[in-house]
């Protein structure tokens, strides 16, 4: 009976393996029985940003919205964290017939067997009325992919009553005051659908006039030129306050850090040498 049973399991691993092998993914998830989808962006990448999404998140209980959730790896990590209530939704890619974000988001949800919500709605028709109000509402690579960024930023900011967290490539961090690059065609890794490149800065001013209390600028696992940010109209579901030491640095001193981290004896060089030796 535990041969069948093996048996069977394999199966089922193959024939998930090799839906999941004929499509494309942006996400890695681990569906279990060894099958990992093979996202652009690597298992560890989406790990190393759910840590800082959600660790000082107190899901538990709670409702989550994940605006533009493509595969849905951070839905399904919500509820896996505990969150009461879980809707998926996107619009851009899972219409694409290229993507076909919707027809991986079904495999995902299917084989983890997670009880995570999902409708088919674009950022513009998002509202109270529509969707409801959510206690924390994921805006995750979506900001800098729409040609209405302020407009769209507010939809979102108008369905957390908690938290909303957005995560968002960054441009023009060398200007110390609030700052926004655009790009008319393909300057952003050949992407068309790359319209802006706001700095720290222009983010923080933008949710801080959705009347939110505290911002907490977060760097990316991949490098400065991506942030998270954790604007909180309540603290209630913090678990903890951003230390000092994990905030958003200005990209001089983060890059003078980061030298220190994988050169520490030329940086202790620097160090003595002084201007003179620069």
């Amino acid at each position: 009976m535990a041969n069948v049973s093996i048996e069977a399991g394999q199966n089922v691993s193959a024939a998930l393996l090799s839906r999941v092998s004929e499509l494309p993914w942006h996400h890695s998830i681990d569906l279990g029985g060894g099958v990992v989808t093979p996202g652009g962006k690597s298992l560890a990448i989406c790990a190393g940003e759910a840590s800082r999404i959600f660790d000082r998140v107190d899901l538990r209980g709670r409702s989550v919205l994940d605006i533009g959730a493509w595969n849905g790896f951070f839905s399904f990590d919500a509820k896996r964290r505990g969150a009461a209530r879980v809707l998926a939704t996107d619009s851009y890619c899972w219409s694409d017939p290229h993507f076909r974000g919707r027809e991986t988001f079904e495999i995902a949800r299917s084989a983890l067997g997670v009880e995570v919500e999902a409708r088919h709605i674009d950022v513009a028709d998002l509202a109270p009325e529509t969707v409801g109000k959510f206690d924390v509402v994921l805006y995750l690579g979506v900001f800098y992919h729409r040609h209405d960024a302020i407009e769209s930023l507010a939809k979102a900011a108008a369905l957390a009553t908690g938290v909303l967290i957005v995560e968002t490539h960054l441009d023009l961090r060398h200007l110390d005051v609030p700052a926004m690059a655009y790009y008319p065609g393909y300057e952003l890794n050949n992407d068309p659908t790359n319209w802006w490149g706001p700095n720290e800065y222009c983010m923080q001013a933008l949710l801080l006039g959705h009347g939110f209390k505290d911002i907490e600028m977060t760097p990316h696992p991949s490098g400065h030129t991506r942030a998270i940010f954790h604007a909180w109209r309540s603290t209630e579901a913090r678990i903890r306050e951003l230390a000092d030491v994990d905030r958003l640095k200005p990209l001089a001193e983060a890059k003078r850090l980061e030298f220190a981290r994988r050169h520490p004896i030329l940086s202790r060089v620097r160090a003595a040498l002084g201007p003179v030796g620069r």
